[in-house]
């Protein structure tokens, strides 16, 4: 298939593209590589692509709605996997207008071009983040979400929102994947596990929030890529069961599905900082902090739907994935 990958150059998006071309698909990566975490990261990510014959890259803003015709009008992509996000829940706090114009008007760039340009399906990332305040653990697809935290978690709320009047309105089959917490080598800067070892290692302290007390549904990056072409191959399909008096949330009389995709075994961040100083073969000092703004002090995934639709089947130990990470950081920065 040709796919369309957006957020190329990211974390998901490298490693996803890298797995799409290797079963022999094309693939269009679509990023701005923008600076909200370091760029050089960024074209290291793509460069383990770009020279592949089966690759294009396009340098694009997906909030730019001109370039992004363009995009599907030159390359018509069979399918769509949206990835390109303003990410993270702090620097929503601080900069609110980063994540309507990429996860709002950057989103509907990307509706506007599926729906003109005969896409077959839109997989597109949403976020664990939308379930809020719940407290309901495992969070399911089928519970409520009205209550998100921050303004990063309502724009992904918001996306599943357009997402659903879209294949309603035109045909179009469209899936959505709730991400909870994803990481493994080629991370992201800003997520804990990065910042975590390279003050580890620097000797300097960590900043731990909630005092330790978070747990987080720890999902390695090669089980989330896994989900992520699974989904891509089964199109979602119509409920043929659904009832507008009893709605339920996930699925749709239109060809909509939502799913979580993540580990199903939650694990306490002071046991996660544990694994991490066993592999570093170093001790953590520890900045104990209370529980931050927009944060939530628990996620864990009832994945069952996706296992049941797709196989999905993460496989990954937080010991065997926090080794690979370390393992990938010390060569990537010679530490």
């Amino acid at each position: 298939m040709k796919v369309l990958v957006t957020g190329s150059a990211g974390f998901i998006g490298s490693a996803l593209s890298l797995r799409l071309l290797e079963r022999g698909d094309q693939v269009v990566g679509v990023d701005n590589l923008n600076d909200y975490y370091d760029v050089s990261l960024k074209e290291a990510r793509l460069a383990r692509t770009q020279d592949h014959p089966n690759f294009t890259e396009v340098r694009e803003d997906i909030a730019d709605r001109v370039a992004m015709e363009r995009v599907f009008r030159e390359h018509r992509p069979e399918r769509v996997v949206n990835l390109a996000a303003q990410a993270g829940v702090r620097y929503s706090l601080e900069n609110p207008a980063a994540y309507v114009d990429t996860n709002l008007v950057g989103f509907g760039n990307i509706l506007e071009g599926c729906r003109h340009n005969g896409v077959e399906h839109l997989v597109y990332a949403s976020s664990s983040s939308v379930y809020g305040a719940n407290t309901t653990m495992p969070f399911s697809v089928h519970d409520n979400v009205d209550h998100p935290l921050s303004l990063y978690a309502a724009s992904k709320k918001a996306n599943e929102l357009m997402a659903h009047t879209y294949s309603n309105l035109y045909d179009l089959p469209v899936t959505g994947l709730r991400f909870f917490t994803v990481y493994g080598p080629w991370g992201r800067p800003d997520m804990a596990l990065f910042m975590f070892t390279k003050k580890i290692l620097a000797g300097e302290p960590i900043d731990v929030f909630n005092y330790g007390h978070h747990r987080r549904d720890f999902t390695y990056i090669d089980d989330i890529v896994e989900g992520v072409i699974r989904t891509l191959d089964h199109v979602a399909p119509r409920n043929p069961d659904w009832n507008g008096a009893e709605p339920d949330s996930a699925t749709s009389a239109a060809p909509y599905r939502l799913y979580n995709i993540g580990n199903h075994e939650p694990v306490e961040l002071m046991r996660y900082i544990e694994v991490l100083e066993d592999c570093l073969g170093k001790k953590a000092e520890k900045n104990l902090l209370p529980l931050q703004p927009g944060d939530v002090p628990d996620t864990y995934a009832d994945v069952e739907a996706l296992r049941q639709d797709v196989g999905y089947a993460p496989a990954t130990a937080v010991e065997d994935g926090i080794a690979r990470f370390v393992e990938w950081y010390r060569d990537y920065y010679r530490v």
